[in-house]
C-alpha cells in the first residue's frame, strides 16, 4: 500500500514543482517590485523567443496564477498518471509548440501564463479519448468535457487582456499532440488475447448446423440417394 502511494506521489511530483514554480517566481515578483511581464512572449520578436519558456511562469496578478494553478496541477497529474508512457515528452511539445505558435501568429502584446498548456492540456486528454476509444481514455475525455467545457470559450477574442490566442493554439498543439501519440498504448491499455481463440473451430455440436434448414422429406430423399451411391 506504501509503495503505491509512493509510485502516485512521484508521478504527481512533477506538476507539483512546475506549479510551486508559477508561484515563486511571484513571489519574488512582488518581493522585487518589478513586474516580469517582459519575460513573456511578443510575437515575431527575436527577443521574445525566451517567453517561449519562461511565459508559463509569468503571471499578471494573483487571480491570474490563481486560476491557471489548479487546473495546471489537476491536468499535468492526470497526464502522468494515466499516460506516464507519453506524459513528458507530450507536456514537453505542448509548451513549446504553443508558445512557438504564439510567437509567430499572435498579435503584438506581451503574453504570459500558463493558460497555453492548460488548453493543450484539455485537448490532449479529450481528443486522445476520440483516438484511442478505449475504456479509460474515453472516460477521462468525458471528465475533461465535463469540468472543462466551459473553458472553449477561451479561444475566441471576447475579453480584453486575454490572450486567446494562446488558449487557441494551445488547443490546436494538445489535438495534434493527441494523434502524434494515439498508439502508443500504456499497460493498462494493452489489448487482452482472446482466452476463447484456441477453441475457435473445434466446435461440437448435438445437432447438424442445418437442422432446421430442411424438411423431414428433404432429409428422407437424401438419405435415399447417398444409399443408392453406396
Amino acid at each position: 500500500m506504501i509503495a503505491k502511494e509512493e509510485s502516485i506521489f512521484s508521478k504527481i511530483l512533477f506538476p507539483i514543482c512546475a506549479v510551486a514554480l508559477m508561484w515563486l517566481v511571484k513571489i519574488i515578483e512582488v518581493i522585487q517590485n518589478y513586474k516580469y511581464t517582459r519575460l513573456g512572449i511578443y510575437p515575431r520578436e527575436f527577443d521574445g523567443l525566451v517567453g517561449i519558456l519562461t511565459a508559463p511562469f509569468i503571471h499578471s496578478d494573483w487571480q491570474h496564477l490563481m486560476s491557471n494553478s489548479i487546473p495546471m496541477l489537476a491536468l499535468m497529474s492526470m497526464v502522468m498518471v494515466f499516460y506516464k508512457r507519453v506524459a513528458v515528452p507530450s507536456i514537453v511539445i505542448i509548451t513549446i509548440f504553443t508558445g512557438f505558435t504564439v510567437w509567430l501568429f499572435a498579435r503584438d502584446a506581451y503574453h504570459v501564463g500558463a493558460s497555453g498548456v492548460v488548453y493543450g492540456l484539455v485537448a490532449f486528454v479529450a481528443w486522445t479519448g476520440i483516438f484511442r476509444r478505449n475504456l479509460k481514455s474515453i472516460i477521462l475525455a468525458l471528465v475533461i468535457l465535463v469540468v472543462f467545457g466551459s473553458y472553449f470559450h477561451g479561444i475566441i477574442p471576447n475579453k480584453e487582456g486575454v490572450s486567446w490566442e494562446s488558449h487557441l493554439f494551445g488547443g490546436l498543439v494538445g489535438i495534434f499532440t493527441a494523434f502524434l501519440f494515439k498508439n502508443v498504448r500504456e499497460d493498462d491499455e494493452a489489448e487482452k488475447p482472446n482466452p476463447w481463440a484456441d477453441e475457435i473451430g473445434t466446435e461440437q455440436f448435438f445437432l447438424p448446423r442445418d437442422t432446421f434448414e430442411k424438411t423431414k422429406q428433404e432429409r428422407y430423399l437424401e438419405s435415399l440417394y447417398s444409399n443408392e451411391e453406396e
